[in-house]
């Protein structure tokens, strides 16, 4: 029951998908760092990817791999919030509230950074070539980014979708009032 619970879970939240792969996409534009291949969703391990060149540097390997974290928190927060604000010019309350929640909390889910996304990049920082800074600063961003799609495995991800998608959101909203 658990595993088709995890699988409907999955199929829902693939826009979060889409995004968290095109969130990579944007940094590695961002960074400079040439993309090879792109693709925003699949049936299968992982369910996207990008594959680009080399950074430049372990700094910019790390905006990369986390790049997902800023953009997809952003845009589920901002889908909350123009949901529960009532900004969302529609006639029905599926259109105006239910498929923009949806859609943050699915947004938000895919925020964390991927174990391939946490092992590149400790590869990187931890190749010839990287400075100590890099390994001083980006060992405790990676190890971390492992916790983080360890704990999405345990139902964070779906947490975390929640609250920054609708929690946080919601509540600066009160805060408002």
């Amino acid at each position: 029951m658990r595993f088709v619970l995890r699988v409907l879970l999955a199929l829902a939240s693939i826009p979060g998908i889409v995004v968290h792969e095109l969130a990579h996409q944007v940094f590695c534009h961002l960074t400079g760092t040439r993309v090879l291949r792109v693709r925003y969703f699949r049936f299968g391990i992982p369910p996207g990817y990008v594959l680009h060149e080399r950074p430049r540097s372990a700094f910019r390997h790390v905006l990369i791999g986390l790049g997902p974290l800023f953009v997809n928190s952003a845009l589920a927060f901002g889908l909350g919030w123009v949901s529960l604000k009532g900004l969302v010019p529609a006639e029905s309350i599926w259109l105006q509230k239910v498929v923009p929640l949806w859609l943050a909390i699915a947004i938000g889910m895919h925020a964390f950074p991927s174990y391939g996304d946490a092992e590149s990049i400790l590869d990187a920082i931890w190749s010839r070539g990287a400075g100590l800074l890099a390994k001083i600063f980006g060992t405790p961003i990676a190890l971390l980014m492992f916790l983080g799609a360890f704990l999405a495995n345990l139902g964070l991800d779906l947490v975390f979708g929640v609250g920054i998608g609708v929690g946080l959101p919601l509540y600066l909203l009160k805060g408002l009032k």
